[in-house]
């Protein structure tokens, strides 16, 4: 495994389908549950750490650039912890698509989104090409 920082998930041995192995059949959803059951247990473990640090570390520092540094820190872990709880969403609603049986199909188009990008980004939910539309739209407002 590939040690990554606390917003990706460490990198698990990818996937090999066996020849005509069914795309999303029940080895490749258990592969994905575990997958992304370890990255939101990373997360969740990052979220205790974060919480344990700031109050072992919270302290009135007499010097006002002590403090300020401190906040700095503290609001900087903050922002990351906010980034994944958007990401803990993202990994529960790809195990909800899971159960349901609609993970690795795009939501807009219905099309299988791949392997090698589900292996990328286990919470994909759109296609390369339902995804570069999007992206062309936004830039467009």
């Amino acid at each position: 495994m590939v040690a990554t920082n606390s917003i990706t998930q460490e990198t698990p041995a990818p996937y090999q389908p066996a020849e005509g192995e069914e795309y999303m059949g029940n080895a490749q959803r258990a592969y994905f549950r575990h997958v992304l059951l370890d990255w939101k247990q990373s997360l969740l473990d990052e979220v205790n750490r974060t919480v344990n640090h700031m109050r072992d570390e919270s302290s009135a520092f007499p010097d006002p650039n002590d403090r300020a540094t401190q906040e700095e820190e503290f609001s900087l872990e903050l922002r990351t912890r906010d980034r994944e709880r958007k990401l803990l969403k993202k990994i529960n609603e790809a195990l909800t698509q899971i159960e349901s049986g609609d993970y690795g199909y795009c939501e807009t188009c219905g099309v299988e989104i791949g392997l090698l990008r589900m292996q990328a980004r286990p919470t994909a939910t759109l296609c390369i090409d339902c995804k570069m539309l999007e992206e062309i739209r936004e830039k467009q407002g």
